[in-house]
């Protein structure tokens, strides 16, 4: 059997208000490179890192010509980054830029599926992902999302017949969450054995 390529997205675009600083440098980069490990380790192909709040590429420049760009943060070799400029408007935005990535200039995808990951979940490692992606392979919704606890958590896989749906339901803060509410064939893989899926919106040494 053939199984439909599935690439990564890691969302890590926002302030982290409540959490002091951006996610993306928590830990020295180490739930950054967690999130692209597990996704990697997983299945996907390839991972996209959605960026925002730590500024977009920067050109590398010699001799007065523009070379190469450098991310904005260090990045794991096995990821590359895409900057939400509208990030600061909400999760959707990270959303859109992360599957907008995903699509060739065709408009045809080189993935079937994408696996969608927060960065502030670090306990979720690469058989979390393996798990809900094999689930969202064998549904005919290609819809899956891990549950830890009875309630839903990451990652989240999307076959690519739906990424135009989540993309025009995403508002705000919403992400995807308002296009797989309404979705009865999501199918709930329960990962309690393999993870806690907390995510972390407030440092350890700080009182919510």
């Amino acid at each position: 059997m053939t199984l439909g390529r599935c690439d990564g997205i890691v969302l890590a675009a926002g302030a982290g208000t409540r959490y002091g600083r951006p996610k993306a440098l928590a830990a020295d980069g180490d739930w950054l490179r967690s999130a692209v490990a597990a996704l990697r380790g997983g299945g996907c192909a390839e991972v996209v890192v959605v960026l925002g709040a730590t500024g977009p590429a920067r050109p590398v420049v010699n001799g007065g010509w523009r070379i190469s760009e450098q991310p904005a943060i260090d990045l794991p070799a096995a990821a590359r980054s895409v900057w939400a400029a509208d990030w600061a408007t909400g999760l959707s935005a990270s959303l859109r830029a992360g599957l907008g990535a995903l699509t060739a200039e065709s408009g045809a995808p080189a993935a079937e599926y994408a696996a969608i990951m927060p960065v502030d979940t670090p306990d979720v490692g690469p058989a979390v992902v393996a798990r809900v992606l094999a689930a969202a392979r064998a549904a005919d919704s290609g819809l899956a999302r891990a549950v830890f606890d009875d309630a839903p958590g990451h990652p989240v896989v999307i076959a690519h017949k739906h990424w135009t749906g989540v993309i025009d339901s995403a508002r705000g803060d919403s992400g995807a969450r308002t296009f797989l509410d309404k979705r009865p064939d999501m199918v709930a893989v329960t990962c309690d054995d393999l993870a806690t899926g907390r995510d972390h919106d407030y440092p350890h040494n700080r009182a919510r």
